[in-house]
């Protein structure tokens, strides 16, 4: 299916996959994890967070969350 995509894109950066269109397959080529707080990774022009106490449980007892040694 054809894709129309208008007004002004600011891409900071690109760390996922997009697809525009039809695909057969969508796979990721690496995994990782990132642990934060309340609002610690929102992105954008502008951004405004408002926050209280924020804990953050970084406890993970598995070794592999999502493995990506067969995706080609």
């Amino acid at each position: 299916m054809p894709s129309i995509i208008g007004g002004p894109i600011n891409i900071n950066s690109v760390s996922g996959i997009v697809n525009f269109g039809d695909s057969l397959n969508t796979s990721p080529k690496s995994a990782s994890k990132l642990v934060t707080g309340s609002g610690g990774a929102n992105t954008g022009n502008f951004v405004n967070t408002n926050n209280g106490i924020s804990l953050t449980n970084n406890f993970d007892p598995d070794v592999v969350d999502q493995p990506t040694v067969g995706n080609v």
